[in-house]
């Protein structure tokens, strides 16, 4: 009798939730839409795009051609690569070692320095732009990948949130390296940064894609296409042939958009558990 009645009850949870089930069908049908229509859009002529065809042109491997081979679209998406990974990596060491130094370490003004990491949050790039260019400018980096990388090593977010995450952890982690004998580096390398993968990664994440979507700072310190990274090349692509052709700019949207994709992929397990890191503690 009571098997009978769960396997009722379970047919009605089910009846029940099939309008969720459609509704997330729609839903994502409408998210991938657009994507599905911009791969279209890269196979076709302007002709094509403006009657409103739904079916494949022929027009890929000459729009591949343009961009990739015409425009040196391969080339500006490896400098973006090297500028978004090398300030991944820059963030991230810089990041750990200041939530080391606010948790671990005592020293005078520590709540002060902290506080002024914070106030740098609710400054946006755009502020220090004019003053950030006549300094580098002005030490004859222009037209370099050290440019793109330097001015951006530092995260007052990436202080905050190793911050909070080491303050998250066990105290007894701590007491034991010192009984140990351990270095604060060693301390970091062997004891913090093993537990503490999913903040990297989730950090990680979000700076390369910082990285790779940085436009208006190129765009002043880099005037050589063959340094210039892949949002400027992006924004260059819109004088092939005569007028706007609307092909090539999609099938280069679209290829610029894999690198950050593969990194969300490789580390969406992090991504998505690094910001609730403690919660079960």
């Amino acid at each position: 009798m009571s098997f009978s009645a769960g396997v009722r009850k379970q047919g009605i949870i089910r009846g029940r939730a099939w309008p969720v089930h459609v509704l997330l069908i729609l839903v994502t049908l409408a998210i991938g839409f657009p994507l599905v229509y911009a791969a279209l859009i890269s196979t076709q002529g302007n002709p094509d795009i403006f009657a409103f065809k739904l079916t494949p042109g022929d027009k890929l491997a000459k729009h591949f051609d343009d961009v990739w081979v015409g425009r040196s679209l391969g080339r500006s998406m490896w400098n973006s690569t090297v500028q978004s990974v090398l300030i991944t990596v820059a963030k991230t060491v810089l990041s750990l070692a200041a939530g080391l130094a606010f948790v671990y370490f005592r020293f005078r003004g520590k709540w002060l320095v902290f506080f002024f990491v914070l106030v740098t949050l609710m400054m946006p790039t755009e502020v220090m732009i004019l003053a950030l260019f006549r300094l580098v400018s002005s030490l004859g980096w222009q037209n370099t990948m050290t440019a793109l990388v330097v001015p951006f090593a530092a995260s007052a977010t990436g202080a905050f949130l190793f911050r909070q995450h080491f303050s998250n952890l066990p105290s007894e982690l701590a007491e034991a390296a010192q009984v140990d004998g351990a270095s604060p580096i060693q301390f970091l390398t062997k004891v913090l940064i093993p537990v503490s993968w999913n903040a990297i990664g989730a950090l990680a994440v979000i700076q390369f894609v910082y990285g790779w979507n940085m436009y208006l700072w190129p765009v002043l310190i880099i005037s050589d296409q063959k340094s210039q990274v892949i949002q400027v090349a992006l924004q260059n692509l819109q004088g092939i042939d005569v007028g706007l052709t609307y092909g090539p700019l999609m099938l280069a949207a679209l290829l610029a958009s894999i690198p950050p994709a593969i990194i969300f992929i490789l580390l969406q397990k992090q991504f998505m558990s690094g910001f609730s890191i403690g919660a079960d503690k």
